[in-house]
C-alpha cells in the first residue's frame, strides 16, 4: 500500500490585502463620467495655471518669460503629457455635450448657470488662438518657440485680438475656478485653505494679464533694434497659411461646434417625446405626490416640481445629502450603479437597501420617498462628514446617572455656582463613562443618558457599564474632597443600568436633531435609576446585565421589582457601594485568566511529552 501526503497551501489573500484589493474594486467602481470629466478638467487646469504663470513673470522681465517657456513647452510636449492634455480636452468637451443632453431640467443656480456659459463659449474663444500654434505646427510644420511672434503679432499688427486673448483667459480661469471650487468645497480641508484659493484665483489672471502687457512693450522696443533680433524670433505666419487656419477656426469649427450643440438639444427634445409615448410613474413624497415620464431622477424630478430636496453637490453624486428612504416596494428598483454604491458605502448607508441617492436612481414603476436630510443644509454639513444615522436595532446597554439633591443645592447657592457644580458632576460622570469605553448620549438637566455597545459585542458592553458606574463613583468621591469646604454635604448619585434590543438613530427636527436611543430597555434603565431612592442605594443593575457581564451575583443584594410600564416582574441586584462592582469585575477578569493560563498547560503537557 502506497501511503500520499498532500500538502494544502492556502494561497487566499490576508485580511490586510483583501480589505485593501476591496478598497480598490470599489473606488474604480465608483467612478463615473462626473470623476472622468473632473480628471480631464483638473488636467486642462494644470495647463491653463502653468500657462498663466508664464505670463505672469512678464511683470518682472521678457527674457524671464522666455526662459520659463522651455520648461513649460519641454514638460507639455512629453508624448504621453502631450497626449493625455489633449485626450482630456476631447474628452472634456465631449462629456460637456452629453450632460447637456442628459440634462432634465434647467434649474440652474446662478453660478451654474455662469459656469455652462462659460464652458460653453471656452472653445468659440480658444478656436483662434489654438489655431496658429497647434494646426500650424501640425499643418505646416511651425514650431514658434518663443513669445516674440504672438506677442508683437497680437500687440502691434492685430491689436482686437488682445481683447480676445484677455476675454479666453478671464472665461477659462473663471470656468476652472468655479469646477474646482464645486470638488473642493466638499473637502474637510476646502474651510482654511478657502482664503489661500480664493487669493491664487483673484490674483493671478490680473498678474498674467499685467506681465504679458509688459512683455509685448519689450518686445515692441526689441523689435527696433538691429534687424538681426527681429529676423532671427519674429516669424510671421504666411497669408496662406493664415487663409487656412482662419477658414478652419473662424468658419468650419464654428459650424461643427455649434451644430453639436444643437444636435445635442434636438436630441433632448426626441428623448422627451419618447418618454412621454413610454408612460410615466408617480413619484410620492410625503405631503405630495407627482407624475413624471420614466428615466427621470428623483432629484430631476423634485427640481421640475420645486419639491425642496437636499443637494449640495448639484446632483453629482459628490455629497450623498439627496439620499431618500424608499417605503414602497424597493424589489421593482434598479440596482444601485457603481457610483451610487460607493457613495453610500462611503456615508455608512450601503447596509439597508431603502436607502438610495436620488440624483442617480430613476425608478421604472410607482416609488414613494421620503428625504433622509433637511433640504437646507449646506457644504458645512459634507465637510464635517457628518453621517446621519437613519435608524436601526441593536443590543445596547442603557446606564442613567442622576445627581441628588441639585433643586436644594440651587436655593443655597448663586446660578453660576450651580451651573458650576452641576457641570462638573457631568463632567466626572462622562469622563467615567468615556474611560470605560461608552458613550456620554444625553444631558437632561443634571442627568446623564450613557450607551454601550454601539461597536461592541454584549459581554463587552455590559463589562463596560458596571465598570463605568465603579469609575462614576471614583470620579465623583473625587469631586467631594476638592469641594469639600464649599458644600455642606457630599453630593450623591444614582445609577440605573439595563440592556436589550433598541433603536438608535438621529431623533429630532432639523438642527435639534441628536443621536440617541430608544426602546423599553432605556425606559427601565430610567427606571431603575429613580429605583435607588426607594432601595436606598447607588447603583440598581438588572440581572441580564450582570450575567452578561459573567461577575458574582451571590456578593449581590438580589430583588425582585415591578417596573412601572411593565406587566413582569424583573431580577435586579442593588450595590449600595459602586466601586464593588468594579472589585467583582477584577476578579471575573483574573479567574478567566487563571482559566485560560491552566487550559493552556494542559494543552501544552502532551505536546511535551511527545517530544521527550
Amino acid at each position: 500500500m502506497t501511503l500520499r501526503t498532500a500538502v494544502i497551501v492556502d494561497v487566499r489573500p490576508t485580511d490586510a490585502g483583501g480589505k485593501l484589493d476591496s478598497k480598490i474594486v470599489s473606488w474604480l467602481r465608483g467612478i463615473g463620467l462626473r470623476q472622468v470629466r473632473l480628471v480631464c478638467g483638473l488636467t486642462m487646469f494644470a495647463y491653463i495655471f502653468s500657462h498663466f504663470f508664464n505670463h505672469a513673470l512678464g511683470n518682472y522681465s521678457y527674457p524671464l518669460m522666455e526662459t520659463w517657456l522651455r520648461f513649460h513647452v519641454w514638460w507639455w510636449r512629453i508624448p504621453a503629457v502631450n497626449f493625455a492634455l489633449y485626450t482630456a480636452a476631447a474628452i472634456h468637451l465631449s462629456l460637456g455635450i452629453w450632460a447637456l443632453y442628459q440634462r432634465r431640467h434647467f434649474r440652474y443656480t446662478a453660478i451654474e448657470v455662469t459656469q455652462l456659459l462659460l464652458g460653453l463659449s471656452i472653445p468659440f474663444l480658444v478656436a483662434s488662438h489654438l489655431g496658429v500654434t497647434w494646426l500650424g505646427s501640425v499643418l505646416f510644420g511651425r514650431d514658434p518657440l518663443n513669445y516674440a511672434t504672438p506677442l508683437f503679432a497680437y500687440w502691434v499688427n492685430r491689436p482686437h485680438m488682445v481683447a480676445v486673448q484677455f476675454v479666453l483667459m478671464t472665461v477659462a480661469w473663471i470656468h476652472g475656478c468655479i469646477g474646482i471650487y464645486f470638488w473642493l468645497r466638499l473637502k474637510p480641508f476646502f474651510k482654511w485653505a478657502a482664503p489661500f484659493l480664493l487669493a491664487v484665483a483673484v490674483l493671478l489672471p490680473p498678474l498674467a494679464m499685467s506681465g504679458t502687457h509688459r512683455g509685448a512693450f519689450e518686445v515692441a522696443q526689441l523689435m527696433k533694434s538691429p534687424p538681426g533680433w527681429r529676423a532671427e524670433n519674429f516669424k510671421p505666419t504666411p497669408p496662406a497659411q493664415r487663409t487656412v487656419i482662419d477658414d478652419i477656426t473662424l468658419f468650419y469649427f464654428p459650424i461643427f461646434y455649434g451644430g453639436a450643440i444643437v444636435l445635442a438639444l434636438m436630441a433632448r427634445s426626441a428623448r422627451s417625446l419618447f418618454e412621454r409615448r413610454r408612460g410615466s410613474i408617480t413619484v410620492s413624497y410625503p405631503y405630495r405626490k407627482v407624475r413624471v415620464p420614466r428615466g427621470l431622477s428623483l432629484l430631476e424630478t423634485s427640481l421640475r416640481f420645486n419639491i425642496p430636496h437636499a443637494s449640495v453637490c448639484g446632483g453629482r453624486a459628490r455629497c450623498s445629502t439627496c439620499r431618500v428612504r424608499v417605503v414602497s416596494d424597493n424589489a421593482t428598483l434598479p440596482l444601485p450603479s457603481g457610483r451610487e454604491a460607493f457613495v453610500l458605502a462611503r456615508v455608512g448607508a450601503s447596509g439597508n437597501s431603502s436607502i438610495r441617492l436620488a440624483c442617480q436612481l430613476k425608478p421604472h414603476a410607482d416609488v414613494a420617498v421620503i428625504p433622509v436630510l433637511p433640504a437646507d443644509i449646506g457644504a458645512d454639513f459634507v465637510r464635517n462628514r457628518n453621517r446621519v444615522n437613519i435608524g436601526e436595532e441593536r443590543y445596547v446597554v442603557s446606564m442613567f446617572v442622576d445627581m441628588r439633591g441639585s433643586t436644594k443645592l440651587a436655593e443655597l447657592r448663586l446660578p453660576f455656582d450651580t451651573v458650576f457644580l452641576i457641570n462638573r458632576f457631568l463632567e466626572a460622570a462622562s469622563q467615567a463613562v468615556v474611560d470605560a469605553g461608552g458613550q456620554p448620549n444625553q444631558f437632561v438637566g443634571d442627568g446623564l443618558l450613557a450607551l454601550f455597545g454601539l461597536d461592541t459585542d454584549r459581554e463587552t458592553a455590559c463589562r463596560q457599564a458596571i465598570r463605568a458606574s465603579a469609575l462614576v463613583a471614583s470620579n465623583v468621591d473625587r469631586m467631594n474632597r476638592e469641594f469639600a469646604s464649599e458644600l455642606p454635604e457630599p453630593i450623591k448619585f444614582g445609577i440605573g443600568i439595563h440592556a436589550g434590543e433598541v433603536i438608535i438613530g438621529d431623533i429630532g427636527f432639523r438642527d435639534h436633531a441628536v443621536f440617541t436611543a430608544v426602546g423599553d430597555a432605556v425606559n427601565v434603565a430610567a427606571r431603575l435609576q429613580d429605583m435607588t431612592k426607594a432601595l436606598n442605594c447607588v447603583v440598581v443593575v438588572s440581572e441580564e446585565v450582570c450575567e452578561s457581564a459573567g461577575i458574582r451575583s451571590d456578593a449581590l443584594s438580589r430583588k425582585e421589582v415591578e417596573i412601572r410600564g411593565r406587566d413582569n416582574s424583573m431580577i435586579v441586584y442593588a450595590v449600595a457601594d459602586a466601586v464593588l462592582l468594579g472589585r467583582l469585575l477584577d476578579e471575573q477578569a483574573r479567574s478567566e485568566n487563571s482559566e485560560a493560563a491552566a487550559t493552556a498547560f494542559r494543552v501544552s503537557e502532551p505536546e511535551q511529552s511527545v517530544r521527550s
